[in-house]
This record gives C-alpha cells, structure tokens and sequence, in this order.
C-alpha cells in the first residue's frame, strides 16, 4: 500500500505525461495512464487525474490569478502539474488544506527548484486564504 504522497507523485506523474500528448497531439486513454502508473484501482488517483483534466481551464485561471508577473504556461511541464493537481487537492479534495500544501510543497522540492517551490507555496497560499474564505 502506497502512502498518500507517494499516490501524490503517481499523480503527478500521469499529469506530466498528459500535458505532453496534449501538446503533442497524441491520443491516450487517461484509465491507461493510470493503469500504468498505479496497478490497484486508487480512488484519490482517479480523482487527483480526472479532477485536474475536468477543471484544468479552472485551474488555471486560479493559479494565473495568484502569480504575479507569471502565468502557469511559462512553467515547464512538470511544475505546471504541479500547480494543478496542488491546486486542484486544496479546492476540491477533503484534505486538510494545510496538509495539502505541505504534502505538495514537498513534493515541489523533489521535482523542481526552489524558485518555483516557493511560488507554489505563495499560490497555495493565497488560494488558501481567498479562495476558501469566498465559500
């Protein structure tokens, strides 16, 4: 059994290669993607994939709203998942949001630098106190 933040970087990872095909043009089956990152059926992954890919022009709206001077499609493909699927887990998820941003901004220092580490961080944060105080 995989903890949540290893569920966390699998997500990550199937997001990444979706931002590829769709750049690319190619087609894929997002149950496929899934399949081979993650061979046990996982609610929190279908819902991380499936959630970022159905609110992904949402997300990133959000997110642009709260970089100054950046938008998420400067970003490479990597912390542009990122930025999605963190936003996406503390506006729609039931985690706790301070569990999420920490879990993500973990995560944010594996796969990326420090600059953009810190920026999620600014952007969780912002979307933490505007986003869900406006419900």
């Amino acid at each position: 059994m995989k903890t949540r933040n290893e569920v966390r970087e699998i997500a990550l990872r199937i997001i990444y290669k979706i931002n590829i095909f769709d750049d690319a043009h190619v087609y894929y089956d997002v149950n496929d993607l899934i399949k081979e990152e993650y061979e046990i059926e996982n609610d929190f992954v279908n819902s991380l994939v499936n959630g970022v890919i159905e609110k992904k022009d949402e997300l990133t709206a959000l997110v642009n709203k709260y970089m100054s001077d950046w938008s998420l499609k400067r970003l490479n493909k990597v912390d542009q998942a990122l930025f999605l699927l963190a936003s996406y887990e503390l506006k729609y998820e039931k985690t706790p949001s301070i569990v999420s941003i920490n879990e993500w901004i973990e995560i944010s220092k594996k796969y990326s630098d420090e600059k953009v580490t810190k920026m999620l961080n600014g952007v969780l944060d912002n979307i933490y106190h505007s986003e869900e105080n406006d419900e």
